[in-house]
């Protein structure tokens, strides 16, 4: 193959780092992937709990193609690696007012449930609403989220040819505004608008268009028995099926270049991988701050990384629960949006939560487990760097007292051991501030400022949940697979030049020196 020879090395085993990985070791690349955690999956990630591992990041599987073209590189089948269960319901909303719905993975049953929730007006509206997602979705797949260089010249080529669409494409119209022309009912207009927050988003600063985040999880939900986590353990033995060299506890210290291009991976302790180009599934900001040394802070943009996206408070333990019938997924809605959003705009707490609570044992519409059972629950959060007792005490009492409200109860309550907060996560994953998605969605052109797989820095790529095509579990795979893609192309073209390499892609330099590097400059 055309990447023959060459020696990648793969900064972080989240989503975008695994699917990078596989990919290139599919392509002939000897690949090594680092991970200063202890663990794959990035923050797909699990506490600790008396009922096992409760998953304590992303807990919803959608846009499962992306992910079984990954095992089918390696003539596999995800299936068989996996107990996938496609889940009968989307989710399940509450509100304070003691109504529900619940949302399936049929457009028809949807709009009956609405009917029946809001009336014929808003069933109707829904019936146009959806239909415009899936229209924004099946224009915007191919030129924006499938390939690795957006371009907006052919973004607006594919608007103009789909008129009908305009509406949701207006500079300036954010999901909120859209979403209160088209429904009356206001617990439509808040249960569609959270759909802002997936991307990291609040609905009064997203724009209209991303309301085909809807779609993506219209077209099917899967959960993994067990737990979410066990995709990134998967992926991972994947990698290492294909020969890619697995390294976890491990942080990179330091990218160094020579003749202008990536020529090594320093090591925090002390080791140094030669390599022909590297990726790197972070933060981007964590570039920009010089995590990864002084010369590659130009490898992103400012405007790629500011201003922040949203952060979250999240809580994974184990108790018993009383109160209402959960499905896997449940939101319960805030009495008015403003009352989230408006404190959290300006990084406070919100002072009337929307919550989720994710019941990770309530598999397909089976019934609750014998005994404690594992739950997530993610408070919407402003971006920060620092956390404190006073903190984790307001968010506990205002998170169950908000569920109770609901007449939802857990025992025991779970202890401020449990909680993982903005500061939290910031500590976790260094640079982040916080944010859990990167840039900010918010902006009409914030989709197309996201850094890119390739930068200004040879031989240096990116991949993840910050870099484009954004937020989510399936989005970073496929950003993965720009990244692959991108190196791949690069590596085949006459005008790039690479060191010679040794069979298995460790360069002759200096295939792992002992010494500690310089913490100066590169040159």
């Amino acid at each position: 193959m055309i990447a023959s020879g060459a020696h990648i090395v793969v900064i972080g085993a989240g989503m975008g780092g695994l699917a990078s990985a596989i990919r290139l070791a599919h392509a002939g690349c000897a690949v090594t992937l680092i991970e200063a955690h202890d663990h794959p999956g990035g923050k797909m990630r699990t506490l600790p709990t008396s009922a096992g591992p409760a998953d304590a990041g992303p807990t919803v599987l959608t846009m499962r193609h992306q992910f079984d073209a990954l095992f089918a590189l390696a003539g596999e089948r995800m299936e068989d690696h996996l107990d996938l269960v496609r889940e009968p319901l989307l989710a399940r909303h509450w509100w304070v007012d003691g109504s529900s719905l619940d949302l399936v993975p049929d457009s028809e049953a949807n709009a009956a449930a609405i009917d029946a929730l809001a009336g014929p007006a808003d069933a109707d509206a829904f019936r146009r609403f959806d239909a415009r997602a899936k229209a924004l979705f099946a224009a915007f797949e191919a030129p924006m989220m499938e390939t690795g260089e957006p371009r907006v010249s052919r973004l607006a080529l594919t608007a103009l040819g789909k008129p009908e669409l305009l509406t949701a494409l207006l500079p300036g119209v954010s999901m909120a505004q859209s979403l209160a022309r088209q429904f009356r009912d206001p617990r439509l207009r808040q249960l569609f608008g959270r759909y802002a927050t997936y991307v990291g988003g609040m609905p009064d600063q997203t724009p209209s268009l991303l309301q085909l985040v809807w779609e993506a999880e219209a077209r099917g939900v899967w959960c993994v028995r067990g737990g979410l986590y066990h995709l990134a353990e998967a992926l991972r033995s994947l990698a290492e099926r294909l020969g890619v060299t697995c390294t976890f506890g491990t942080k990179a210290d330091r990218l160094e270049q020579q003749s202008g291009r990536i020529a090594a991976v320093c090591l925090e302790d002390g080791r140094r991988i030669a390599c022909d180009g590297a990726v790197f599934n972070g933060d981007p900001m964590a570039l920009a701050l010089g995590h990864l040394g002084e010369g590659v802070r130009g490898a992103v943009k400012r405007k790629g990384v500011l201003p922040r996206s949203l952060s979250a408070r999240v809580w994974a333990f184990a108790a018993g629960a009383e109160g209402p019938d959960l499905a896997h997924h449940n939101v319960f809605f805030g009495a008015d949006p403003e009352d989230e959003f408006g404190p959290i705009a300006k990084g406070a707490a919100p002072a009337d939560p929307t919550l989720y609570v994710c019941a990770q044992d309530r598999i397909g519409a089976g019934p609750p487990p014998d005994g404690p059972e594992r739950f997530e629950i993610i408070e919407n959060a402003a971006p920060s760097e620092t956390t404190d007792m006073k903190e984790k005490d307001e968010c506990r009492t205002r998170v169950f007292t908000q569920l109770a409200r609901h007449g939802l109860t857990f025992t025991p309550r779970p202890t401020e051991s449990a909680l993982t907060t903005p500061g939290g996560f910031h500590a976790l994953f260094p640079g982040s501030f916080g944010s859990l998605y990167g840039r900010s969605p918010h902006g009409t052109m914030a989709a197309l400022d996201r850094p890119r797989a390739r930068t200004p820095i040879k031989g240096l790529y990116l991949a993840g949940g910050g870099t484009h095509p954004g937020a989510g579990i399936a989005m970073a795979a496929l950003s993965g697979k720009h990244a692959a893609e991108a190196i791949v192309t690069d590596l085949a073209s006459p005008s790039t030049s690479r060191r010679t390499a040794m069979p298995g892609g460790i360069s002759t330099e200096s295939p792992i020196a002992a010494t500690t590097p310089s913490r100066s400059s590169p040159s």
